[in-house]
């Protein structure tokens, strides 16, 4: 990534500075029932975000961890897809931005559309970006749309959806996926990295390989999931920064939290998937690492790397959940690790299941 691009200090610089005196307690109401909304399984067909109390409580208590992920997400792709640059951009939903900066931080150049039903997050995510001083970002074209299924989408080479489709009803989740395939060379789609979430994602892959997409992140593959429903999720997790308006607004006391995302990644032109994608956190254990994959061929398995695998071995030490395996630029496909089939082993339920004290469930 580009250092004079986007990055996750200068959103929340920009955050800090436009939120500067928001009143705590009216913030934490408002993100009491945000969290709430996030949690809830019935759609509705109305904004989330209705006011701006609402929108600055949303901005301060999700961008940062909405663009880890979207970042996380992109930087997948564009390893799948090192030489494709996208001249267009459209972020379906995208309230106040935080995939704008994002994309805006993977590539130099992207002309992005964000649409978003609600005109206060609009209003502040078009302040954010003025606020940036970057150019990509201050030449956002910020529209108001309607979120559904009477969606009418321009073609763009890029399409983001990050975090909508919770809120949407089943059949307005397929209009939008569907539109999406229609006028997006690529689309990006991210979700909680909850069993609910997972299970829109995979919804929105196969609605994605049946329009004749390929999928490029982060399977390795365009087949059925082998993930057997209702036994496991797929998810990963990426490290979020808290500032001190973050930690006040979310009433915590950690400076991180580790946001949990599911995500797929789909495009109508060749990439190069990884070989094999590292599902959970890696065990470390004496002499040897444990890491559960997704592989091409052979599914879900455990690799066995130990002390005689030698720079394998040390690139499995510095091998983290969600990572591409081997590792590229290495010669670790000249090594054979030993893959035990069948069910994958039980993990500390905090990799799966729990988060950090003060995050959201």
């Amino acid at each position: 990534m580009n250092v004079t691009l986007p990055t996750a200090d200068a959103l929340r610089a920009a955050l800090a500075g436009l939120l500067d005196g928001l009143p705590p307690k009216k913030a934490a109401q408002a993100v009491d029932r945000l969290i709430a909304s996030y949690r809830g399984t019935t759609p509705t067909d109305v904004p989330v975000l209705r006011d701006r109390s609402d929108v600055a409580a949303y901005a301060a208590y999700r961008m940062p961890a909405t663009f880890e992920a979207v970042r996380s997400a992109l930087h997948a792709l564009r390893e799948a897809a090192p030489d494709w640059v996208p001249a267009t951009h459209t972020d379906i939903g995208g309230g106040t931005g935080s995939a704008s900066w994002a994309v805006a931080g993977a590539w130099e150049g992207p002309r992005t559309t964000v649409l978003d039903w609600a005109e206060p997050a609009l209003a502040l995510g078009r302040e954010l970006a003025e606020a940036s001083g970057n150019p990509a970002l201050g030449s956002v074209q910020w529209q108001r749309a309607r979120i559904g299924t009477d969606l009418d989408l321009a073609a763009t080479d890029l399409v983001t959806v990050s975090y909508v489709l919770n809120e949407l009803t089943p059949q307005a989740r397929t209009a939008l996926v569907d539109a999406a395939a229609e006028a997006a060379q690529a689309v990006v789609i991210v979700e909680p990295g909850t069993p609910d979430g997972y299970a829109r994602v995979i919804e929105a892959r196969d609605r994605l390989i049946a329009a004749g997409f390929g999928v490029a992140a982060p399977c390795p593959h365009s087949d059925a999931c082998p993930i057997e429903p209702g036994t496991d999720w797929c998810h990963f997790s990426a490290r979020v920064s808290r500032s001190s308006l973050h930690r006040k607004v979310k009433g915590g006391s950690l400076p991180y939290e580790d946001e949990k995302f599911s995500y797929v990644v789909a495009t109508r032109f060749a990439t190069q998937p990884v070989g094999a994608r590292v599902t959970r956190r890696p065990q470390i254990r004496k002499g040897q690492v444990l890491l559960e994959l997704c592989t091409r061929d052979e599914a879900l398995q455990r690799a066995t790397v130990t002390k005689r695998h030698g720079e394998l071995y040390r690139a499995a030490r510095d091998t983290d959940w969600g990572d591409a395996w081997p590792p590229p630029r290495t010669r670790a496909s000249r090594f054979r690790v030993r893959i035990v089939p069948g069910p994958r082993a039980e993990h500390d339920p905090d990799d799966r299941t729990r988060h950090d004290p003060d995050e959201r469930p």
